[in-house]
């Protein structure tokens, strides 16, 4: 098995990885993910990362709720964005120096309820100047999980 295949957690599937198990493209990516401030505002981690799928996970807290009582669709939003932008990162042609977001639709299926919410991106198709991926996202509540919401991104790669 590969340095970069080794699982970097051995704890729940909900357990944010070790980082520094990581290597090469995939170290840089969830550096870059955890780096971000809004990121850590919102207490975001990586639970599942490899070429061609990440997993972004947030726990569920009173200041993410919208006035219902529910998960704000802004936070579903974000965890669709950011896993669909990341998860294009690990598939990053040589010399693109990052990946940002062109554009992404999404499809809000049901409110957001749950202890924790989770967003499984994968890349549907890797070019050179740009990917398509997908995510969706996920409520967990102790072992029932449901899809809250679908959604499709265009990531454009940044070259010099």
């Amino acid at each position: 098995m590969s340095p970069a295949a080794t699982p970097a957690h051995d704890a729940s599937p909900l357990a944010p990885i070790n980082t520094e198990k990581l290597d090469g493209e995939l170290r840089r990516v969830a550096d870059a993910v955890l780096g971000q401030p809004f990121t850590r505002l919102l207490g975001t981690r990586i639970t599942e990362i490899s070429a061609g799928t990440l997993t972004l996970a947030i726990d569920n807290r009173q200041d993410l709720s919208q006035q219902n009582g529910f998960i704000h669709g802004g936070v579903i939003g974000y965890l669709a964005d950011n896993a669909c932008a990341a998860v294009a990162g690990t598939m990053r042609p040589e010399g693109a120096l990052g990946a940002v977001t062109a554009e992404y639709k999404i499809n809000i299926l049901r409110p957001a309820v749950g202890d924790t919410a989770v967003s499984r991106a994968t890349i549907i198709r890797a070019g050179r100047s740009q990917s398509v991926t997908e995510a969706r996202v996920s409520c967990i509540t102790g072992t029932e999980e449901k899809l809250v919401a679908v959604a499709l991104a265009t990531i454009s790669y940044l070259y010099p």
